[in-house]
């Protein structure tokens, strides 16, 4: 069947159904984009993104001997990962499997070779997209900076780097009158530091997926605002996704809608253990100091950037409910980290101005997305659990997405994304 007569409706309006709406248009499929709120909103996982484009996020959460931390993950409310105590025996089960998959360096490896598939010239895709919709401002390439209090620190963490460098990522090593010189606000606690040469980023990651949802619409898709709640067959052959506004009849749909893809896939006939895995950032409007390239302290593990909103870190990780009320706490440690590494913000105005926020990441136990075609269907195609790299993979997923549906290879290999995985 040519794209043409084909109807299809995109379920989620975050990064990945935003960059797969326009994927579709583009060749040609009637597209119908579902979502209950705004695109970009606040209440989108995508508005809260740290903003990175790195080539250099292939590494899973989960690692050798990760075990032994869980007990100080609980106790310890402000450490970078946390897990809440009421929460655990439903977290239980999803947490074994995480646990599992990094058990050993073996498995680490082939996560980070997936990924790094995925992931493949990630900025560059980008900046392509963002000028196809006559907006490059949002879209930048000027490298990124992993910053470390010392290059012993680095070699700690020699493991993850070996494996960045093994799969491509190209980099450059700072020293720490060069750290400074590419940083001079970086606060003299750090003496070594890696600069990605590849790396990019978004200026505004919410800004960023209200523009491809109004490009997608501009060349023909149709946004509609409605909860998705399953679908509608005729023996194998899908006939319409439902919704709490009504039927919408289609030929195809696409699952991308975060958090919420779980019920949807289960009614797509297929079992997936993916969590909400909770994210904060703080942002500074009006900065005492200037960034000109971001900055990840590995320390703090948070994504320092200049959006259009202003100096903004984000990060943490809160294993909770996704319905859970937010743990402000969370958000406060980020701003005393951006005051330790940027010393010029240590004002009693940066605490009064700074906007926080939190929201959902989509996660599944292995740290890798699902992106196939569904068990009930080969017209329902997966695409969600993406976690920390759903901005930075939205590009390849979306071509993969597309691929799938006109029955063409995929431009990488997606066996690690495949639902059969989770047995």
């Amino acid at each position: 069947m040519a794209p043409e007569s084909q109807h299809v409706v995109v379920i989620g309006a975050g990064i990945i159904g935003a960059a797969t709406a326009l994927r579709l248009v583009g060749e040609g499929y009637r597209v119908t984009i579902l979502d209950p709120g705004e695109p970009g909103g606040p209440q989108a996982a995508s508005h809260g993104n740290g903003a990175f484009l790195s080539p250099a996020s292939i590494i899973p959460m989960s690692g050798p001997g990760l075990w032994k931390k869980v007990p100080g993950y609980l106790l310890d409310p402000a450490g970078a990962l946390t897990i809440r105590w009421r929460y655990l025996p439903r977290l239980m089960p999803w947490l074994v499997r995480f646990l599992i998959s990094g058990w050993t360096a073996a498995r680490v490896e082939r996560t980070a070779a997936a990924l790094s598939a995925l992931l493949r010239e990630a900025p560059e895709r980008h900046l392509r997209q963002a000028e196809a919709i006559g907006r490059p401002d949002l879209i930048r390439q000027e490298g990124l900076i992993y910053a470390f209090p010392d290059r012993a620190a680095f070699e700690a963490d020699g493991f993850s780097w070996g494996l960045r460098r093994k799969f491509g990522v190209q980099m450059q090593e700072l020293g720490a009158e060069a750290l400074h010189r590419r940083v001079p606000a970086l606060s003299p606690a750090y003496h070594f530091g890696i600069l990605l040469t590849g790396g990019g980023h978004c200026t505004s990651p919410g800004g960023y997926v209200s523009a491809l949802v109004t490009a997608a619409c501009a060349h023909g898709a149709t946004l509609r605002t409605a909860v998705a709640t399953g679908f509608a067959f005729e023996g194998d052959r899908l006939r319409a996704v439902l919704t709490d506004a009504g039927e919408i009849p289609c030929d195809a749909a696409v699952i991308a809608s975060g958090v919420r893809s779980k019920p949807l896939a289960r009614a797509a006939g297929d079992r997936i253990p993916m969590e909400s895995e909770r994210g904060y950032y703080v942002e500074i409007a009006d900065p005492a100091v200037g960034i000109e390239i971001p900055v990840m302290p590995q320390d703090g593990r948070m994504a320092n950037v200049m959006t259009t909103g202003g100096l903004r870190a984000s990060g943490q990780v809160e294993l909770a409910s996704d319905d859970a009320a937010p743990n402000w706490r969370r958000a406060d440690i980020l701003l005393g980290h951006l005051k330790h590494t940027w010393p010029g913000l240590d004002r009693p105005a940066t605490d009064r101005t700074a906007r926080r926020w939190q929201g959902n990441r989509p996660s599944t136990p292995d740290g890798k997305p699902v992106i196939c075609a569904a068990r009930r269907s080969d017209r329902i195609i997966h695409a969600f659990g993406h976690g920390h790299i759903g901005l930075a993979s939205a590009p390849m997923t979306a071509e993969i997405v597309s691929a799938l549906l006109a029955g063409r290879e995929p431009p990488i290999d997606i066996t690690p994304f495949a639902a059969s995985r989770f047995g």
